[in-house]
């Protein structure tokens, strides 16, 4: 066993002269240990809260979505992307067309978003999961089109789920002129009927700017061609890589498309949540390295305490960095046990807190969409936090244990 390990192992573990020694080293060893349990927990509700708005957005976003690089549209025509439609990987793919309406009823206008898509849509995303009303989820029948609008703007416009009057929807026509004489001819005209339903999805973007019908409408609404779409939105069969599959038709595609996952869809709201995540980290690094300097303090005094054990320990012919190396891997095995013990508290209570709930949002019931805080445990990031633990051990403690240690050394050889 390594000289400089052994020594250290037994002055970690045995008792001191001084009874103030253990205590520091016992406070230094807790303060490491609530840092890193700190960080555990911080982590692990950035990832929650990661995975609860991923639960929300899936709702209504697919898993790839398709558009035009350039341009609102793109023609499904095209020999590749019917290639990509029938591919194997895929196991539903919907075409949608949507644009801005403007929606009267009542005598209330709104603007708001038509998303016409076909009949597979549920099958697409778990749109179900997210709505409220009686009946089935429709987008036509054999007369009507219906709309399922977001809660939202169902308050906007006051219709309530089963209006009897249907929704008036106004698009501007394309490649025309537009009349002063007669405003009115500068738009298409349409109407939806109540479908019973409407979608909560949490997201202000879409309960409060989104309508779902039919695809047929929206084409008519917006003039848009048979085979004219906005996006093709496609789910791939369970097993498959989404990442590798979204390259793969990416390439097919070229550059005048663009291919984006759920991630990509939402990339704002996820790139604020990453900004967050790491300036807590941040933060939360510079609250470790604070608490390693109660670590400095206890190895300083415990220095001092075994200045006698060094002057043996020359004499039996070690030189001055084996003994700085015993006090350097005393400080680093209080990290790493620190470390240890943090990562299985901090692990420990994520559990309790993810099974139990032991940590609510306050009194507010009802007012989130849920009642306590998420978490979710990565093992990435408890390995991050395991490293930085020791590397900011090794940093803080490492030079002033030995510059301390060569100065007592250099004290003692002068006597």
């Amino acid at each position: 066993m390594n000289v400089s390990f052994y020594i250290a192992r037994r002055y970690l573990f045995s008792k001191k002269s001084h009874q103030a020694i253990n205590i520091i080293s016992g406070v230094a060893i807790a303060g490491i240990t609530l840092a890193t349990m700190a960080m555990v927990c911080t982590l692990s509700v950035f990832n929650g809260f990661k995975m609860l708005v991923a639960d929300q957005f899936t709702a209504f976003d697919p898993e790839i979505k398709i558009t035009a690089e350039r341009g609102k549209t793109f023609f499904t025509s095209d020999s590749v992307v019917q290639k990509i439609k029938t591919s194997p990987e895929v196991v539903v793919a919907t075409e949608c067309v949507e644009d801005k309406v403007m929606i009267q009823y009542g005598g209330r206008q709104v603007m708001a978003t038509i998303k016409g898509v076909e009949d597979n849509f549920a099958q697409l995303t778990t749109i179900e999961n997210v709505l409220i009303g009686n009946g089935t989820f429709k987008l036509h029948d054999n007369t009507v089109d219906y709309a399922t609008p977001g809660i939202e703007l169902v308050g906007q416009l006051n219709c309530g789920l089963y209006h009897t009057m249907p929704l008036e929807v106004f698009a501007p026509k394309r490649g025309r002129k537009v009349s002063m004489a007669n405003p009115a001819s500068n738009f298409r005209k349409g109407h939806l009927y109540a479908s019973g339903k409407t979608f909560i999805v949490n997201q202000p973007k879409y309960d409060g700017n989104y309508i779902l019908t039919s695809i047929d409408f929206a084409r008519d609404i917006f003039g848009r061609d048979s085979c004219e779409v906005n996006s093709l939105e496609l789910k791939v069969v369970d097993g498959v890589d989404v990442d590798a599959f979204k390259a793969k038709i990416a390439t097919m595609l070229g550059a005048d498309y663009k291919v984006q996952d759920r991630y990509q869809q939402q990339a704002e709201i996820f790139k604020i949540m990453k900004i967050e995540k790491l300036i807590s980290y941040i933060f939360l690094s510079f609250i470790m390295l604070i608490a390693c300097f109660n670590v400095i303090g206890s190895l300083s005094m415990l220095i001092l305490d075994k200045r006698r054990d060094m002057e043996t320990l020359r004499s039996l012919g070690a030189n001055d960095k084996l003994i700085s190396d015993i006090f350097t891997i005393e400080g680093s095995m209080i990290s790493i046990i620190g470390a240890f013990v943090g990562i299985l508290l901090g692990v420990v209570l994520c559990l309790l807190q993810e099974y139990y709930g032991i940590i609510s949002f306050g009194d507010a019931s009802g007012g989130f969409i849920i009642d306590h805080y998420p978490v979710d445990i990565v093992a990435g990031d408890v390995a991050v936090v395991f490293i930085t633990v020791v590397v900011v051990g090794l940093v803080a403690m490492g030079l002033p244990v030995r510059y301390l240690t060569k100065r007592l050394l250099a004290t003692e050889a002068e006597k």
